[in-house]
C-alpha cells in the first residue's frame, strides 16, 4: 500500500484521441508545473499518484479505448497504485452523469472547458500570466497551435458540437504570442488545428479572418513552416491561397476532410456542398497553390449509402488524385442528425467499402511517389526507429502522412534538423533517400 505523501503528488496525464486534445493536455501541464507540480506525460513508471485520463468521444472505437484506459487505472487504484483518478475531455464532457453512476472509483469527471476547476481540485492555482505559453510534448521542434474552439457547422454525423460547444475564435494576438514564445522555445513548424480553420475570426472580427492570421504567423522570425488542418470545403476563404502562395514558410499543404463525393451523401451529410462544386474549390486551390499537397478524409458506409454512392466516391477520389487520404466507417453518434435515420449499412459492409477505398488510396499514392525517385527534397526529421532517421517533407503532417527515411547505418542527421535528401527508393506510402552534403 501506498504511504502517505504531504507533498505535491507526482502527476501522470494520459492523452487519447486528437491533437486538439493533445493541446488541452499541454496546457494541464504547464498550469501544473507553474504551481510546483511534478507532472509527466504518458509515463511508463508506476510511481505517481495522480492519473488524469484526458479521453476522446469522437467515434464508438475511439470511445471505447478512452472506457478500457479508465477501467485500466480504476483497477490500479483498487490494487493502491494509486490515489486519485480524475477523468477530462470529449467523452467526460459527452458522458459525465452516465460515467459517474458507472464509475465511481473515479474521484471526478470534468468537461472539456474546465481547466481551472482540474487545477481547483488539485489545489492548484489557475495562472492567467502563462497565457500564450505552453510546454509541448511533442517533439521540440514541432508543435500544435489551436486557433479556435468548438463548431458551428451543421454536419449531421458530427459529435464535436456537442462536445467543444460553437466556434470561439482566438484573439490574433494572442495567437501570435503564442507563436513566437514556441519559435523561442526550439520549435520551428506550427501546425495550425481547429475544429474548422476556415471559419476563423468570424466571431471576433465579422469576417473569415484566416488570410490575415496567417499574414502575422508568417511573419514571426526563425518560423520554419507553418501548416494548415483541417479546413471546411464550404465557404472556403479562397483569400488564403495567394497568402499560402507568397508565404515561403507555409506549407504547400492543406488538410481538408471533404468526407465524401456524391451529392446524394453530402446533402445527406449535410455538408453545404456538392460534389461539383467541391471539385471547382479542389481545382482553385490547385491552380493557385501549384504543387500543393491535398489531404482529404472520407467516411464510408454513411445511413442509406449504396454500391452507386460508393463507386462514384471510388470514382471522384481517382480523379483527383489526393496526394493524402484516410477513410473511416461510419459511426452512428448518439444526439447527431444522422442518429436519426438508420444505421443501414452492415458492419462488414462498411468494413469492405473502407478497404476498397484505401486500396484504391495505395495505388494512386505509389504512382504519385515513384517520379520523386532522384528529386531533392527538404525533409524534417523527427525521429530514429530501429535502423532509420525518420522524417517528413512540407507534404507531411506529423504522425498521419507519409515519411522519408534515411538508412542510419550509412548516414547521419540531427533529429529536429532540415536536411536535403535526395531520394532513391520510393514505396506506396513512403520515400527512401541519402541526405545530401
Amino acid at each position: 500500500m501506498r504511504t502517505k505523501n504531504t507533498t505535491r503528488p507526482k502527476v501522470n496525464i494520459i492523452t487519447l484521441g486528437c491533437s486538439k486534445n493533445l493541446v488541452d493536455s499541454e496546457n494541464l501541464i504547464t498550469q501544473l508545473k507553474a504551481n510546483q507540480f511534478e507532472v509527466e506525460h504518458e509515463s511508463s513508471k508506476d510511481d505517481a499518484q495522480v492519473i488524469i485520463v484526458n479521453t476522446c468521444g469522437f467515434v464508438e472505437q475511439a470511445k471505447q479505448e478512452s472506457i478500457d484506459t479508465i477501467l485500466r487505472f480504476i483497477d490500479a487504484k483498487e490494487d493502491g497504485l494509486i490515489d486519485k483518478l480524475y477523468v477530462t475531455g470529449c467523452l467526460s464532457h459527452r458522458y459525465r452523469d452516465e460515467l459517474e453512476a458507472e464509475m465511481p472509483q473515479v474521484d471526478a469527471f470534468f468537461g472539456t472547458m474546465e481547466l481551472p476547476r482540474i487545477l481547483k481540485t488539485l489545489g492548484a492555482d489557475y495562472k492567467h500570466e502563462l497565457l500564450g505559453e505552453r510546454i509541448i510534448t511533442t517533439p521540440t521542434h514541432t508543435a500544435f497551435m489551436k486557433i479556435s474552439e468548438g463548431c458551428n457547422r451543421p454536419c449531421s454525423f458530427c459529435a464535436i458540437p456537442l462536445m467543444r460547444g460553437k466556434h470561439v475564435s482566438k484573439s490574433m494576438e494572442d495567437i501570435v504570442t503564442e507563436a513566437g514564445n514556441l519559435v523561442k522555445g526550439g520549435v520551428k513548424e506550427i501546425v495550425l488545428i481547429a475544429q474548422d480553420l476556415t471559419y476563423y475570426g468570424l466571431d471576433l472580427y465579422g469576417k473569415r479572418n484566416l488570410a490575415d492570421l496567417l499574414k502575422r504567423i508568417s511573419d514571426v522570425p526563425e518560423l520554419a513552416w507553418i501548416r494548415l488542418q483541417y479546413a471546411y470545403p464550404s465557404q472556403f476563404p479562397e483569400d488564403i491561397l495567394p497568402v499560402m502562395r507568397e508565404r515561403s514558410n507555409i506549407c504547400n499543404y492543406l488538410d481538408m476532410p471533404l468526407q465524401h463525393g456524391a451529392d446524394a451523401m453530402l446533402k445527406a451529410m449535410r455538408r453545404g456542398i456538392t460534389a461539383d462544386r467541391t471539385q471547382a474549390l479542389i481545382d482553385t486551390i490547385r491552380t493557385e497553390v501549384p504543387g500543393i499537397a491535398l489531404r482529404t478524409t472520407m467516411i464510408s458506409g454513411y445511413p442509406g449509402e449504396t454500391d452507386a454512392h460508393h463507386r462514384e466516391m471510388m470514382a471522384f477520389i481517382e480523379k483527383n488524385r489526393f496526394e493524402r487520404l484516410g477513410v473511416f466507417p461510419y459511426s452512428h453518434e448518439e444526439n447527431t442528425a444522422a442518429y436519426n435515420q438508420v444505421d443501414d449499412v452492415p458492419q462488414e459492409v462498411k468494413e469492405a467499402r473502407t478497404d476498397e477505398i484505401m486500396a484504391l488510396q495505395q495505388e494512386i499514392s505509389f504512382e504519385l511517389n515513384e517520379p520523386k525517385v532522384g528529386q531533392r527534397l527538404k525533409v524534417l526529421f523527427d525521429r530514429k526507429e530501429g535502423q532509420y532517421f525518420i522524417g517528413r517533407t512540407e507534404h507531411d503532417s506529423p504522425e498521419v502522412d507519409n515519411e522519408v527515411l534515411v538508412d542510419a547505418r550509412n548516414h547521419f542527421v540531427r533529429i529536429g534538423d532540415f536536411a536535403e535528401v535526395t531520394i532513391t527508393k520510393a514505396d506506396a506510402f513512403d520515400l527512401y533517400g541519402d541526405p545530401t552534403n
